[in-house]
């Protein structure tokens, strides 16, 4: 496996383009030279038995690494039982929809944790091990389910909560959303060695070979007191974070994650950028 890039959704210019659906998207993502792209089921689990076929064959043809996006309401913390069982509903689907799609990867919310962080954290990781065993139990279990790190300080999903998630068992990645924790963390990320602690971080606690190959969410984001407000784009220049730094060290490291762009408007075109960056480090850091 190597370091691979691609949007979270759809363009704008994919439709200025003419295009119509999202079955197009593994060939022009191939095209512009990219390898991945998120599906997300944000607002629910709906995509047709034959869009989904159609979507795996496609990234098949062009190779473009499916992952999956599950709703973003899923709360495995939530108090009341019947939210509970609607979030585990809500990650079963997006596996099934996913199995058809060739989906690698789930990405997916923790939760809030308007409760005490200690007992909301308890409680999801109660939950998710019941999503992992009925994944098991219908033949779901390989692709590859990713808790993510979340931007807004009442929710569950800071690094080492997820992390402490990923521990339940050994085929969990975290999604390492680099905007979120900044914007959580009040503007993180200011050097090389802000990325390098997270790096550090994941390593402890899953060891070198799962660090190597985490799920990663980035774009530049705005926040307040209370975390993020609103992802913008590469051409924002007045938001961090700098991808840069970041793209040394998975260099330095022989890192090959998934790298996601969640961009507004321009996901596909930033991502393409995040890969140019990445390329432009190799090529300097190979030569020192």
């Amino acid at each position: 496996m190597e370091i691979k890039f691609g949007p979270s959704g759809i363009s704008q210019s994919f439709y200025d383009e003419g295009h119509k659906s999202s079955a197009e998207m593994p060939e022009w993502l191939h095209k512009m030279g990219l390898e991945a792209y998120e599906y997300s089921f944000s607002r629910g689990v709906r995509i047709s038995e034959k869009l989904a076929l159609q979507l795996k064959e496609n990234a098949e043809k062009f190779n473009i690494t499916i992952t999956i996006h599950a709703p973003y309401y899923i709360n495995l913390a939530a108090a009341e039982e019947e939210k509970i069982k609607n979030s585990k509903r809500y990650i079963i689907e997006s596996l099934t929809a996913g199995n058809l799609m060739g989906a690698k990867r789930l990405t997916f919310h923790p939760g809030s944790a308007s409760l005490d962080r200690r007992e909301a954290l308890d409680r999801a990781k109660r939950v998710l091990k019941e999503v992992i065993k009925e994944a098991d139990d219908l033949g779901l279990g390989h692709i590859t389910l990713c808790p993510e790190t979340m931007g807004k300080k009442n929710q569950l999903g800071t690094l080492e909560e997820v992390l402490e998630l990923c521990q339940l068992d050994e085929r969990l990645l975290p999604t390492v959303d680099f905007a979120h924790l900044h914007a959580r963390d009040n503007g993180r990320f200011k050097s090389i060695e802000d990325y390098e602690e997270v790096l550090n971080t994941i390593e402890k606690y899953l060891g070198k070979d799962r660090a190597k190959v985490i799920h990663v969410h980035f774009s530049r984001i705005e926040f307040t007191e209370q975390g993020e407000k609103k992802h913008w784009t590469l051409l924002d220049k007045e938001y961090g974070p700098e991808f840069e730094p970041l793209a040394q060290l998975f260099y330095e490291r022989n890192m090959e994650p998934i790298v996601i762009c969640e961009s507004r408007e321009r996901m596909a075109e930033d991502a393409l950028e995040l890969k140019r960056i990445y390329q432009e480090v190799a090529k300097r850091v190979s030569k020192t």
